[in-house]
Protein backbone atom coordinates (compact mmCIF):
# COMPACT_ATOMS: atom_id res chain seq x y z
CA UNK A 1 0.00 0.00 0.00
CA UNK A 2 2.91 2.41 0.70
CA UNK A 3 6.53 3.28 -1.35
CA UNK A 4 8.46 4.00 1.81
CA UNK A 5 6.08 3.88 5.12
CA UNK A 6 5.46 1.12 7.35
CA UNK A 7 2.91 1.43 9.60
CA UNK A 8 2.32 0.62 13.29
CA UNK A 9 2.24 -3.52 13.50
CA UNK A 10 -0.41 -2.73 16.67
CA UNK A 11 -3.07 0.10 16.93
CA UNK A 12 -6.70 0.27 14.82
CA UNK A 13 -8.00 2.99 12.43
CA UNK A 14 -9.92 5.92 13.45
CA UNK A 15 -13.23 5.91 11.68
CA UNK A 16 -16.04 8.26 11.02
CA UNK A 17 -19.80 8.67 11.23
CA UNK A 18 -21.89 11.70 10.41
CA UNK A 19 -18.42 13.70 10.55
CA UNK A 20 -17.72 12.81 13.75
CA UNK A 21 -14.55 10.31 14.50
CA UNK A 22 -15.20 7.32 16.45
CA UNK A 23 -11.66 6.70 18.18
CA UNK A 24 -10.63 2.95 19.39
CA UNK A 25 -8.80 2.99 22.53
CA UNK A 26 -5.28 2.19 20.67
CA UNK A 27 -5.48 4.55 17.93
CA UNK A 28 -2.73 5.12 14.88
CA UNK A 29 -2.02 8.34 14.19
CA UNK A 30 0.35 9.72 11.55
CA UNK A 31 2.15 12.27 12.62
CA UNK A 32 4.40 14.96 10.39
CA UNK A 33 7.44 15.85 12.21
CA UNK A 34 7.76 19.45 10.54
CA UNK A 35 10.53 21.47 9.41
CA UNK A 36 13.21 23.60 10.78
CA UNK A 37 12.31 23.63 14.61
CA UNK A 38 10.05 20.42 14.30
CA UNK A 39 13.12 18.67 14.90
CA UNK A 40 12.61 19.92 18.35
CA UNK A 41 9.19 20.44 18.93
CA UNK A 42 7.85 17.49 17.76
CA UNK A 43 9.89 14.90 20.56
CA UNK A 44 8.83 17.33 23.12
CA UNK A 45 5.21 17.50 22.35
CA UNK A 46 4.46 13.71 21.74
CA UNK A 47 6.20 13.20 25.16
CA UNK A 48 3.96 15.61 26.96
CA UNK A 49 0.82 14.24 25.05
CA UNK A 50 2.15 10.42 25.53
CA UNK A 51 2.60 11.50 29.56
CA UNK A 52 -0.92 12.90 29.37
CA UNK A 53 -2.67 9.70 28.09
CA UNK A 54 -0.41 7.65 30.63
CA UNK A 55 -1.89 9.54 33.75
CA UNK A 56 -4.95 10.07 32.49
CA UNK A 57 -6.03 6.24 31.54
CA UNK A 58 -3.01 4.48 33.44
CA UNK A 59 -2.34 2.41 30.22
CA UNK A 60 -6.39 1.27 29.08
CA UNK A 61 -5.55 3.95 26.59
CA UNK A 62 -2.36 4.65 24.27
CA UNK A 63 -1.66 6.43 21.02
CA UNK A 64 0.57 4.36 18.32
CA UNK A 65 2.01 7.02 16.46
CA UNK A 66 3.12 6.83 12.84
CA UNK A 67 5.57 8.53 10.99
CA UNK A 68 5.06 10.48 8.19
CA UNK A 69 7.38 12.95 5.78
CA UNK A 70 5.84 16.20 4.13
CA UNK A 71 7.88 19.24 3.68
CA UNK A 72 12.02 19.18 3.12
CA UNK A 73 11.95 15.76 5.10
CA UNK A 74 10.03 14.46 2.59
CA UNK A 75 12.28 15.66 -0.25
CA UNK A 76 15.16 13.87 1.71
CA UNK A 77 13.21 10.33 1.56
CA UNK A 78 11.33 11.05 -1.64
CA UNK A 79 13.25 12.84 -4.09
CA UNK A 80 13.92 16.33 -5.09
CA UNK A 81 10.06 18.51 -5.26
CA UNK A 82 8.59 15.38 -3.42
CA UNK A 83 7.49 17.96 -0.42
CA UNK A 84 4.02 16.23 -0.27
CA UNK A 85 4.37 12.38 -1.03
CA UNK A 86 1.25 10.32 -2.22
CA UNK A 87 2.28 7.89 0.69
CA UNK A 88 1.69 10.80 2.94
CA UNK A 89 -1.63 11.38 1.46
CA UNK A 90 -2.74 7.65 2.12
CA UNK A 91 -1.82 7.30 5.54
CA UNK A 92 -3.58 10.66 6.55
CA UNK A 93 -6.72 9.06 4.56
CA UNK A 94 -6.19 5.67 6.06
CA UNK A 95 -6.20 6.20 9.77
CA UNK A 96 -8.54 9.82 9.95
CA UNK A 97 -6.58 11.40 12.32
CA UNK A 98 -3.40 13.23 12.15
CA UNK A 99 -0.59 16.31 14.08
CA UNK A 100 2.37 18.28 12.09
CA UNK A 101 4.94 20.12 12.87
CA UNK A 102 5.55 24.02 11.09
CA UNK A 103 6.22 23.21 7.40
CA UNK A 104 8.08 25.17 4.71
CA UNK A 105 6.66 26.59 2.10
CA UNK A 106 8.80 25.01 -0.61
CA UNK A 107 10.26 27.36 -3.47
CA UNK A 108 9.63 25.94 -6.82
CA UNK A 109 8.09 22.37 -7.30
CA UNK A 110 4.19 23.72 -8.10
CA UNK A 111 3.01 23.72 -5.06
CA UNK A 112 2.35 27.22 -3.32
CA UNK A 113 1.70 26.04 -0.37
CA UNK A 114 1.69 22.44 1.86
CA UNK A 115 -0.65 23.27 4.58
CA UNK A 116 -3.06 24.50 1.88
CA UNK A 117 -2.70 21.82 -0.41
CA UNK A 118 -3.30 19.54 2.64
CA UNK A 119 -6.19 21.16 3.23
CA UNK A 120 -7.54 20.86 -0.55
CA UNK A 121 -6.41 17.36 -0.95
CA UNK A 122 -8.27 15.92 2.18
CA UNK A 123 -11.44 18.74 2.28
CA UNK A 124 -10.37 19.75 5.79
CA UNK A 125 -13.04 22.55 5.16
CA UNK A 126 -12.65 23.79 8.73
CA UNK A 127 -9.80 25.54 10.33
CA UNK A 128 -10.31 25.72 13.99
CA UNK A 129 -8.11 27.78 16.10
CA UNK A 130 -9.00 28.20 19.57
CA UNK A 131 -7.63 31.81 21.26
CA UNK A 132 -7.22 31.39 25.56
CA UNK A 133 -5.03 33.06 27.68
CA UNK A 134 -2.86 31.37 30.26
CA UNK A 135 -2.02 33.46 33.51
CA UNK A 136 1.36 34.66 33.44
CA UNK A 137 1.89 34.71 29.51
CA UNK A 138 3.14 38.06 28.51
CA UNK A 139 0.67 40.06 26.45
CA UNK A 140 0.37 43.40 24.85
CA UNK A 141 -2.77 43.66 26.12
CA UNK A 142 -3.68 44.85 29.37
CA UNK A 143 -6.75 42.53 30.10
CA UNK A 144 -5.57 39.64 27.75
CA UNK A 145 -7.82 36.93 30.02
CA UNK A 146 -11.18 38.87 29.02
CA UNK A 147 -10.39 36.82 25.52
CA UNK A 148 -11.58 33.53 24.93
CA UNK A 149 -12.38 32.87 21.57
CA UNK A 150 -12.43 30.14 19.02
CA UNK A 151 -12.18 30.97 15.18
CA UNK A 152 -14.09 28.39 12.96
CA UNK A 153 -12.20 29.69 9.21
CA UNK A 154 -14.02 28.44 5.96
CA UNK A 155 -10.77 26.47 4.93
CA UNK A 156 -11.11 25.20 1.54
CA UNK A 157 -12.42 28.52 -1.51
CA UNK A 158 -12.44 32.17 -1.17
CA UNK A 159 -8.99 33.49 -2.84
CA UNK A 160 -7.49 30.65 -1.48
CA UNK A 161 -8.51 28.01 -3.86
CA UNK A 162 -5.86 30.14 -6.12
CA UNK A 163 -7.22 30.66 -9.13
CA UNK A 164 -5.79 33.74 -10.36
CA UNK A 165 -3.97 35.38 -13.47
CA UNK A 166 -0.61 37.30 -14.06
CA UNK A 167 -1.04 41.11 -15.22
CA UNK A 168 -0.06 41.04 -19.19
CA UNK A 169 -0.21 37.33 -20.22
CA UNK A 170 -2.42 36.70 -22.89
CA UNK A 171 -5.30 34.72 -21.13
CA UNK A 172 -5.51 37.19 -18.09
CA UNK A 173 -5.94 40.06 -20.88
CA UNK A 174 -8.63 37.77 -22.74
CA UNK A 175 -10.48 37.83 -19.24
CA UNK A 176 -10.14 41.82 -18.76
CA UNK A 177 -11.45 42.20 -22.54
CA UNK A 178 -14.61 39.77 -21.83
CA UNK A 179 -15.01 41.37 -18.65
CA UNK A 180 -15.12 45.04 -19.67
CA UNK A 181 -16.88 44.49 -23.24
CA UNK A 182 -19.33 41.63 -22.35
CA UNK A 183 -20.41 40.83 -18.71
CA UNK A 184 -19.14 44.63 -16.54
CA UNK A 185 -21.53 46.14 -19.05
CA UNK A 186 -24.63 43.33 -19.30
CA UNK A 187 -24.70 43.88 -14.88
CA UNK A 188 -26.26 47.55 -14.42
CA UNK A 189 -25.33 47.70 -11.17
CA UNK A 190 -21.63 48.00 -11.86
CA UNK A 191 -22.46 51.19 -14.26
CA UNK A 192 -19.30 52.10 -16.15
CA UNK A 193 -16.89 50.56 -14.49
CA UNK A 194 -13.84 48.99 -16.40
CA UNK A 195 -10.37 46.64 -15.17
CA UNK A 196 -7.11 48.01 -16.49
CA UNK A 197 -5.40 46.14 -18.91
CA UNK A 198 -2.54 46.02 -16.87
CA UNK A 199 -3.88 44.48 -13.69
CA UNK A 200 -3.69 40.44 -12.58
CA UNK A 201 -7.11 38.76 -11.62
CA UNK A 202 -7.68 36.62 -8.97
CA UNK A 203 -11.23 35.21 -8.56
CA UNK A 204 -13.28 34.92 -5.38
CA UNK A 205 -15.65 32.06 -4.91
CA UNK A 206 -18.03 31.59 -1.94
CA UNK A 207 -20.13 28.70 -1.99
CA UNK A 208 -23.77 28.07 -0.30
CA UNK A 209 -22.27 24.51 0.25
CA UNK A 210 -19.42 25.41 1.79
CA UNK A 211 -20.69 28.01 3.69
CA UNK A 212 -23.60 26.41 5.24
CA UNK A 213 -21.16 23.41 6.35
CA UNK A 214 -18.47 25.65 8.24
CA UNK A 215 -21.63 27.09 9.70
CA UNK A 216 -22.88 23.91 10.83
CA UNK A 217 -19.68 22.58 12.31
CA UNK A 218 -19.49 26.26 14.56
CA UNK A 219 -23.19 25.54 15.85
CA UNK A 220 -22.37 21.96 16.60
CA UNK A 221 -19.36 23.53 18.41
CA UNK A 222 -21.55 26.02 20.51
CA UNK A 223 -23.67 23.54 21.47
CA UNK A 224 -21.16 21.73 23.85
CA UNK A 225 -19.92 25.34 25.61
CA UNK A 226 -21.28 26.70 28.36
CA UNK A 227 -24.54 28.56 28.30
CA UNK A 228 -22.53 31.73 28.67
CA UNK A 229 -20.14 31.06 25.94
CA UNK A 230 -22.97 29.95 23.28
CA UNK A 231 -22.38 32.38 20.59
CA UNK A 232 -21.80 32.04 16.92
CA UNK A 233 -20.51 35.27 15.23
CA UNK A 234 -20.53 35.55 11.53
CA UNK A 235 -17.94 37.86 9.95
CA UNK A 236 -17.98 39.15 6.74
CA UNK A 237 -17.31 42.14 4.85
CA UNK A 238 -20.44 41.69 2.94
CA UNK A 239 -21.47 45.64 2.87
CA UNK A 240 -18.84 45.68 0.22
CA UNK A 241 -18.99 42.17 -1.58
CA UNK A 242 -22.33 41.63 -1.15
CA UNK A 243 -23.01 38.65 -3.27
CA UNK A 244 -19.37 36.70 -1.35
CA UNK A 245 -19.09 37.76 1.72
CA UNK A 246 -22.80 38.99 2.03
CA UNK A 247 -23.93 35.55 0.95
CA UNK A 248 -21.99 34.08 3.42
CA UNK A 249 -23.90 35.93 6.22
CA UNK A 250 -27.08 35.06 4.93
CA UNK A 251 -26.51 31.46 4.20
CA UNK A 252 -25.52 31.75 7.85
CA UNK A 253 -28.50 33.17 9.26
CA UNK A 254 -30.48 30.69 6.88
CA UNK A 255 -29.35 28.14 8.06
CA UNK A 256 -29.35 28.75 11.86
CA UNK A 257 -32.86 29.61 11.45
CA UNK A 258 -33.76 26.36 9.56
CA UNK A 259 -31.72 23.09 10.76
CA UNK A 260 -30.93 24.18 13.96
CA UNK A 261 -34.29 26.70 14.34
CA UNK A 262 -35.01 25.10 18.04
CA UNK A 263 -31.63 25.75 19.45
CA UNK A 264 -30.51 29.33 17.98
CA UNK A 265 -32.33 32.82 17.99
CA UNK A 266 -30.75 35.22 15.55
CA UNK A 267 -29.62 39.05 17.61
CA UNK A 268 -32.50 41.04 15.91
CA UNK A 269 -34.95 38.02 16.24
CA UNK A 270 -33.98 38.34 20.21
CA UNK A 271 -34.82 42.38 19.24
CA UNK A 272 -38.09 41.17 18.46
CA UNK A 273 -38.84 38.98 21.42
CA UNK A 274 -37.14 41.54 23.61
CA UNK A 275 -39.64 44.36 23.09
CA UNK A 276 -43.00 42.07 23.19
CA UNK A 277 -42.07 40.88 26.56
CA UNK A 278 -41.22 44.19 28.10
CA UNK A 279 -44.88 45.79 26.36
CA UNK A 280 -46.84 42.86 25.65
CA UNK A 281 -48.93 45.23 24.10
CA UNK A 282 -46.54 46.84 21.60
CA UNK A 283 -47.54 47.49 18.11
CA UNK A 284 -45.97 45.50 15.12
CA UNK A 285 -44.79 48.86 13.48
CA UNK A 286 -43.87 50.24 17.04
CA UNK A 287 -41.64 47.01 17.65
CA UNK A 288 -40.31 47.56 13.84
CA UNK A 289 -39.15 51.02 14.95
CA UNK A 290 -37.45 50.10 17.75
CA UNK A 291 -35.54 47.68 15.75
CA UNK A 292 -34.93 49.73 12.66
CA UNK A 293 -33.32 53.44 13.92
CA UNK A 294 -34.13 54.59 10.87
CA UNK A 295 -37.27 53.38 9.91
CA UNK A 296 -39.26 56.88 10.21
CA UNK A 297 -36.87 58.06 7.18
CA UNK A 298 -37.27 54.61 5.02
CA UNK A 299 -39.82 54.71 2.11
CA UNK A 300 -42.86 53.06 2.86
CA UNK A 301 -42.33 50.03 0.77
CA UNK A 302 -39.42 49.89 2.90
CA UNK A 303 -41.08 50.14 6.52
CA UNK A 304 -43.69 47.34 5.48
CA UNK A 305 -40.44 45.22 4.62
CA UNK A 306 -39.06 45.34 8.67
CA UNK A 307 -43.00 45.20 9.88
CA UNK A 308 -43.41 41.59 7.65
CA UNK A 309 -40.22 40.67 9.29
CA UNK A 310 -41.48 41.72 13.04
CA UNK A 311 -44.76 39.62 12.39
CA UNK A 312 -42.85 36.79 10.81
CA UNK A 313 -40.61 36.19 14.08
CA UNK A 314 -43.74 36.57 16.57
CA UNK A 315 -45.80 34.38 14.50
CA UNK A 316 -43.42 32.09 14.09
CA UNK A 317 -41.17 31.71 17.19
CA UNK A 318 -42.81 33.19 20.10
CA UNK A 319 -44.27 30.38 20.89
CA UNK A 320 -41.14 28.52 21.21
CA UNK A 321 -37.99 31.53 21.85
CA UNK A 322 -40.30 34.13 23.37
CA UNK A 323 -41.34 34.75 27.40
CA UNK A 324 -37.51 34.79 27.75
CA UNK A 325 -36.82 31.26 26.37
CA UNK A 326 -34.35 32.76 23.96
CA UNK A 327 -31.88 33.44 26.67
CA UNK A 328 -31.28 29.61 26.63
CA UNK A 329 -30.43 29.30 22.83
CA UNK A 330 -27.59 29.87 21.06
CA UNK A 331 -27.38 33.89 20.14
CA UNK A 332 -26.46 34.13 16.11
CA UNK A 333 -25.13 37.50 15.12
CA UNK A 334 -22.83 38.94 12.40
CA UNK A 335 -20.25 41.45 12.64
CA UNK A 336 -18.28 43.70 9.97
CA UNK A 337 -14.62 42.09 9.19
CA UNK A 338 -12.83 45.53 10.17
CA UNK A 339 -15.40 46.13 12.90
CA UNK A 340 -14.44 42.46 14.72
CA UNK A 341 -10.37 43.33 14.52
CA UNK A 342 -11.38 46.27 16.92
CA UNK A 343 -13.73 44.39 19.23
CA UNK A 344 -11.93 41.82 19.67
CA UNK A 345 -9.43 44.06 21.48
CA UNK A 346 -11.90 46.50 23.15
CA UNK A 347 -14.95 44.24 23.69
CA UNK A 348 -13.58 40.64 23.43
CA UNK A 349 -15.43 39.22 26.24
CA UNK A 350 -18.47 39.82 24.10
CA UNK A 351 -17.29 37.01 21.86
CA UNK A 352 -17.08 33.61 21.78
CA UNK A 353 -17.08 31.20 17.84
CA UNK A 354 -16.49 33.74 15.26
CA UNK A 355 -17.24 32.04 12.01
CA UNK A 356 -15.64 33.21 8.77
CA UNK A 357 -13.99 32.91 5.16
CA UNK A 358 -10.16 31.95 4.49
CA UNK A 359 -8.69 34.96 4.32
CA UNK A 360 -10.49 37.24 7.51
CA UNK A 361 -9.89 34.17 9.17
CA UNK A 362 -6.53 34.11 8.40
CA UNK A 363 -6.04 37.45 9.38
CA UNK A 364 -8.05 37.67 12.54
CA UNK A 365 -7.25 33.97 13.74
CA UNK A 366 -3.74 35.63 14.24
CA UNK A 367 -4.63 38.55 15.65
CA UNK A 368 -6.37 37.34 18.27
CA UNK A 369 -3.52 34.85 18.94
CA UNK A 370 -1.17 37.90 19.78
CA UNK A 371 -3.30 39.12 22.18
CA UNK A 372 -3.13 35.87 24.21
CA UNK A 373 0.69 35.80 23.47
CA UNK A 374 1.27 34.97 20.59
CA UNK A 375 1.67 32.19 17.66
CA UNK A 376 4.26 29.84 19.90
CA UNK A 377 0.87 29.30 22.30
CA UNK A 378 -1.36 29.10 19.28
CA UNK A 379 -2.88 25.66 18.43
CA UNK A 380 -4.83 24.92 15.19
CA UNK A 381 -6.80 22.16 13.75
CA UNK A 382 -7.81 21.25 9.95
CA UNK A 383 -11.42 19.31 10.57
CA UNK A 384 -13.49 17.81 7.58
CA UNK A 385 -16.20 15.02 7.91
CA UNK A 386 -13.56 12.18 6.95
CA UNK A 387 -10.17 13.43 8.29
CA UNK A 388 -8.80 16.02 10.36
CA UNK A 389 -5.21 17.43 10.58
CA UNK A 390 -3.93 18.98 14.39
CA UNK A 391 -1.12 21.39 13.55
CA UNK A 392 1.64 24.48 14.67
CA UNK A 393 0.03 27.91 13.60
CA UNK A 394 3.81 29.17 13.20
CA UNK A 395 6.78 28.86 10.90
CA UNK A 396 9.48 26.70 10.79
CA UNK A 397 12.45 29.76 12.17
CA UNK A 398 15.30 27.63 10.65
CA UNK A 399 17.44 29.86 12.34
CA UNK A 400 16.64 28.09 15.88
CA UNK A 401 16.46 24.25 14.74
CA UNK A 402 18.06 21.95 16.94
CA UNK A 403 18.96 24.31 19.65
CA UNK A 404 16.65 22.81 21.69
CA UNK A 405 14.88 26.25 22.90
CA UNK A 406 11.91 27.39 20.59
CA UNK A 407 8.52 26.93 22.48
CA UNK A 408 6.21 23.69 21.54
CA UNK A 409 3.36 25.38 23.03
CA UNK A 410 1.60 25.16 19.65
CA UNK A 411 1.95 21.93 18.76
CA UNK A 412 1.55 20.67 22.18
CA UNK A 413 -1.65 22.83 22.95
CA UNK A 414 -2.87 21.45 18.83
CA UNK A 415 -2.18 17.95 20.69
CA UNK A 416 -4.32 18.88 23.39
CA UNK A 417 -7.39 20.05 20.50
CA UNK A 418 -6.56 16.12 19.04
CA UNK A 419 -7.44 14.97 22.09
CA UNK A 420 -10.69 16.63 22.62
CA UNK A 421 -11.57 16.00 19.26
CA UNK A 422 -10.72 12.23 20.10
CA UNK A 423 -13.26 12.94 23.21
CA UNK A 424 -10.13 12.18 25.81
CA UNK A 425 -10.98 15.48 27.78
CA UNK A 426 -9.16 13.77 30.38
CA UNK A 427 -5.65 13.87 28.68
CA UNK A 428 -6.45 17.25 27.60
CA UNK A 429 -7.53 18.50 30.99
CA UNK A 430 -4.07 17.89 32.26
CA UNK A 431 -1.74 19.24 29.78
CA UNK A 432 -3.86 22.21 30.08
CA UNK A 433 -3.40 22.03 33.69
CA UNK A 434 0.79 21.32 33.12
CA UNK A 435 0.48 24.65 30.59
CA UNK A 436 -1.16 27.04 33.10
CA UNK A 437 0.96 25.12 35.89
CA UNK A 438 4.42 25.90 34.18
CA UNK A 439 3.76 29.33 32.82
CA UNK A 440 2.16 30.71 36.15
CA UNK A 441 5.39 29.22 37.80
CA UNK A 442 7.67 31.18 35.27
CA UNK A 443 9.53 27.71 33.98
CA UNK A 444 9.13 28.86 30.22
CA UNK A 445 11.02 29.21 26.97
CA UNK A 446 13.52 32.24 25.75
CA UNK A 447 10.46 33.30 23.59
CA UNK A 448 7.96 34.12 26.93
CA UNK A 449 10.88 34.61 28.77
CA UNK A 450 12.33 37.57 28.17
CA UNK A 451 8.80 39.25 27.48
CA UNK A 452 7.58 38.27 31.22
CA UNK A 453 7.78 41.02 33.65
CA UNK A 454 10.70 40.86 35.45
CA UNK A 455 12.60 38.79 32.43
CA UNK A 456 12.84 34.95 33.14
CA UNK A 457 16.68 34.87 34.07
CA UNK A 458 17.14 31.24 32.61
CA UNK A 459 14.59 30.55 30.58
CA UNK A 460 14.01 26.38 30.05
CA UNK A 461 14.66 24.21 26.99
CA UNK A 462 12.32 23.45 24.20
CA UNK A 463 12.58 19.66 26.01
CA UNK A 464 12.42 21.10 29.20
CA UNK A 465 8.93 22.79 29.09
CA UNK A 466 8.19 19.45 28.09
CA UNK A 467 9.38 18.03 31.72
CA UNK A 468 7.79 20.95 33.40
CA UNK A 469 4.23 20.51 31.71
CA UNK A 470 4.16 17.04 33.02
CA UNK A 471 5.38 17.98 36.16
CA UNK A 472 2.22 19.98 37.06
CA UNK A 473 -0.37 17.60 35.94
CA UNK A 474 -0.62 17.45 39.63
CA UNK A 475 -1.02 21.17 40.55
Amino acid sequence: MYEKLTPPTTGDRVTFKNGEPIVPDNPIIPFIRGDGTGVDIWPASQKAIDAAVEAAYGGKRKISWFKIYAGDEACEKYGTYQYLPEDTNKAIAEYGIAIKGPLTTPIGGGIRSLNVALRQIHDLYACVRPCKYYPGTPSPHKHPEQLDVIVYRENTEDIYLGIEWRAGTEICEKLIDILNTQLIPQTPEHGKKQIRMDSGIGIKPISKTNSQRLVRRAIKHALRLPKAKQMVTLVHKGNIMKYTEGAFRDWGYELATTEFRNECVTERESWILSNKEKNPDLSIEENARQIDPGYDSLTEEKRAVVCEEVKQVLDSIWETHGDRKWKEKIMVNDRIADSIFQQVQTRPDEYSILATMNLNGDYLSDAAAAIVGGLGMGPGANIGDQCAIFEATHGTAPKHAGLDRINPGSVILSGVMMLEYMGWQEAADLIKKGIGGAISNREVTYDLARLMEPPVEKPLKCSEFAEAIINHFDD
